[in-house]
């Protein structure tokens, strides 16, 4: 728990330190245990070095030995520092000096001209030799030995000083990133003053060189257009919304002054109908400006299955009495797609209110499936949308003419609702001209799979 604590604690401390510093430590860290790494593995390669190359000098005086023990001649004393003898195959000397130091394995490994190193003694020592046959037929064991002088003394040193080369070099590399990453983040530094700096509306200069800060200035410029058009877009959404509201607010408020002004029962009637009906505007715009508001805010129901056949059916039985006639195409089986039924309920009552406000006499309604796709069409035979217009119907508070204004009873935002609704679910929503004069809006679902 302890340990677990600390880890906490110096990670917090490690995060807040600066990227230069972070990066210059790990690098210097790292650059530090390759050069240990390499003093340590290369101090110990010493010993063998010199083990080559004492055998080096034994081997020819080894040659020599064996060349006067076949001839019966006496073997000369080696250079100083090295050993010659002779011996019988049980290791006894046969030249007239003391016993080799040397075991009995050791001899073994030298009679099966195996060389032998001994450690044990200080400075080592290094034997090689072999078995000949002298004049006489006897066999004959010839070793040939030398003191490794200064074996430990030489990778103490090495490995001292490879420890300080390690050391310096871990320095000078750490100096060396340190000046790197500040130089490599210099222009990083300078394009975030130059972005926290920007007024709307103005970029950041694209650097020459095709590299990383151009991809990154890029991106910074894309996020910025983002930002002044979310900036926009909020400024004349709530410009919209606080027109919208103030319209029926105001209409009450006259029409409450009036009543209190005038206390005509027959009147105070009128003026409440006149309420009834601004209250019923001004719920209806502030339900879908939650409604926007939530979806801006990503709260959005789970997807079920909906079947878009029983939707329609349930949505044209809603209609109002007494407006235009509607006709429904249907597909004979269900329909499923994932979405919340409250949003394909949403989608389906403002189709046809909309529809319903501007036809003449008929509404079509066609629900099919054709393929991975459900597709709802609604048709009236009212004014239809003109081509220019038909891009900007489903923004938000977006009316196309006179005709479709405020006084037709919309707010601007049932259209903008339903695109929404579809958008988040995969769909896509569009307005063409419908086959019956009027507009033919066409919603596609995915099929539930």
């Amino acid at each position: 728990m302890l340990s677990g604590v600390l880890g906490r604690i110096v990670g917090r401390l490690w995060l807040r330190r600066s990227l230069r510093f972070r990066i210059t430590t790990v690098g210097t860290a790292v650059t530090l245990v390759v050069f240990l790494t390499l003093a340590f593995v290369t101090s110990k390669l010493i010993g063998p070095l010199l083990v080559s190359a004492a055998d080096a000098q034994l081997q020819p005086i080894l040659t020599t030995a064996l060349t006067e023990v076949r001839a019966g001649r006496p073997v000369k004393a080696g250079p100083v520092g090295m050993e010659a003898r002779v011996l019988d195959t049980a290791g006894t000397p046969v030249d007239g000096g003391p016993p080799p130091p040397l075991s009995r394995d050791e001899l073994r490994e030298l009679k099966a001209a195996t060389p032998v190193l001994r450690l044990s003694e200080n400075p080592p020592r290094r034997w090689i030799g072999t078995v000949t046959s002298a004049p006489d037929g006897s066999q004959r064991l010839v070793i040939v030995g030398t003191i490794l002088t200064g074996y430990y003394p030489a990778q103490h040193r090495a490995l001292n000083w490879l420890v300080v080369a390690a050391l310096l070099g871990s320095a000078a590399g750490g100096i060396a990133t340190w000046l790197g990453v500040r130089s490599s983040l210099r222009p990083v530094e300078r394009i975030r003053a130059a972005a926290s700096q920007l007024p709307a509306g103005r970029r950041l200069p694209l650097p020459s060189a095709h590299d990383e800060l151009r991809s990154l200035a890029a991106a910074l410029n894309s996020l910025l257009a983002r930002r002044d058009e979310a900036t926009a877009r909020l400024r004349r959404f709530t410009g919209d919304a606080a027109h919208e509201l103030r319209s029926p607010v105001a209409s009450i408020r006259v029409q409450a002054e009036v009543a209190v002004a005038n206390p005509d029962p027959e009147l105070s009637q009128e003026v409440l109908a006149d309420v009834v009906s601004e209250s019923e505007r001004l719920s209806s715009l502030v339900e879908g400006l939650l409604a926007l508001a939530r979806s801006d805010a990503g709260e959005w129901p789970e997807a079920l299955p909906v079947d878009v056949v029983a939707a329609a059916r349930a949505a044209v039985g809603r209609l109002p009495a007494g407006g235009p006639v509607v006709a429904t195409h249907l597909a004979p089986g269900a329909c499923w797609v994932a979405a919340a039924p409250a949003e394909v309920d949403l989608v389906l009552d403002n189709l046809l209110r909309n529809a319903a406000r501007h036809a003449r006499a008929r509404i079509v309604v066609t629900v099919l499936s054709r393929g991975s796709a459900v597709t709802l069409v609604v048709d009236d035979d009212g004014h239809g949308i003109a081509p220019e217009h038909r891009e900007r119907v489903f923004d938000r508070f977006y009316r196309v003419q006179d005709h479709r204004s405020r006084d037709s009873g919309g707010s601007g935002l049932g259209l903008a609702l339903v695109a929404e609704v579809v958008g988040r679910r995969g769909g896509t929503v569009k307005v063409t001209e419908s086959p019956e004069g009027g507009a033919r809006f066409q919603v596609r679902w995915r099929v539930l799979t």
